[in-house]
């Protein structure tokens, strides 16, 4: 078991670790040119071939998504009442709790836990988070709404794109199936690397406000994982990716959020931080238990 465990999650966090060496080392890396090129590029083509290449069905695409939905909804409603009760601002610490790594973390731990299927199911948790997350995260720090980012997100066009393929069954060209697959497989590598060199640029401040965080966020991803599967009756692979991705530590994402909107970026650095370290344990137990 251990080493079954150690088989899925120690290639996650090796990579995470070169990124993370890289940049101490003092080695130049261009982490926003990177990060552009991953999210706008490698993460939607990466979305197309998992989604039109693997023997997963529609229904369960379009649950997966109802089901994030919900359980993004169910980090919301039990995050603000965490907040309140620790006098926390809203607009500093909700989107942490609500929208995890889903995507650096998550992603390739459900490839390397499930296979393919995983693979696929993971990245319509993903998909769907992420949009929201575009949509969403940054009105969240700022106190104000736009649809912009959402229209302007190649990952929302991604997904326009590929639902209707999905759904009716069109053959892709063989063309433009190898084409995403070259310009995918570069995402989970570079999403690793990427993590890693964010990580060392962060700093561990209000230690013991992070670790309750961290420890609220995990909760909350597996109380609600849990409770829509449940209540929903969700088996099989669909309960496991959700539940693992919804207990995925807290998202570098919202720590560029609260950076450009001056939300007190060192403490949303330090939850990423502390909540990252804190899934080295999370993660392997997580997938023990399920």
């Amino acid at each position: 078991m251990i080493i079954e465990l150690l088989s899925v999650v120690a290639p996650v966090f090796i990579v995470a670790l070169v990124g993370l060496a890289w940049a101490r080392s003092g080695a130049h890396f261009d982490e926003v040119s990177i990060s552009r090129l991953v999210l706008n590029v490698g993460v939607p083509c990466l979305l197309f071939r998992s989604l039109t290449t693997l023997e997963v069905s529609p229904f369960e695409l379009a649950q997966m998504v109802g089901l994030t939905v919900g359980v993004m909804s169910l980090f919301a409603l039990g995050g603000l009442v965490v907040l309140r009760m620790m006098k926390l601002p809203a607009h500093t610490f909700l989107g942490p709790l609500v929208f995890s790594n889903s995507g650096n973390i998550g992603v390739p731990i459900c490839l390397f836990a499930f296979g393919e299927p995983g693979l696929a199911l993971g990245m319509t948790y993903f998909a769907t988070s992420a949009t929201f997350h575009v949509s969403l995260g940054g009105p969240l720090f700022a106190g104000t709404f736009s649809w912009r980012p959402f229209f302007r997100s190649p990952l929302t066009w991604a997904v326009a794109i590929t639902v209707p393929v999905v759904a009716t069954g069109v053959a892709v060209p063989v063309w433009i199936a190898r084409t995403t697959e070259l310009l995918g497989d570069i995402a989970i590598p570079l999403m690793l690397v990427t993590l890693g060199v964010s990580l060392s640029k962060m700093h561990p401040d209000s230690l013991g406000r992070s670790f309750i965080l961290a420890l609220v966020r995990f909760g909350l991803g597996v109380s609600a994982g849990l409770l829509l599967t449940t209540l929903l009756e969700v088996e099989g692979l669909t309960r496991k990716v959700l539940i693992l991705q919804a207990s995925m530590p807290v998202g570098v994402l919202n720590y560029l959020f609260a950076h450009r909107y001056g939300r007190s970026p060192e403490q949303v650095a330090s939850l990423v931080l502390v909540s990252t370290l804190l899934s080295i344990a999370t993660i392997p137990a997580l997938l023990a238990w399920l």
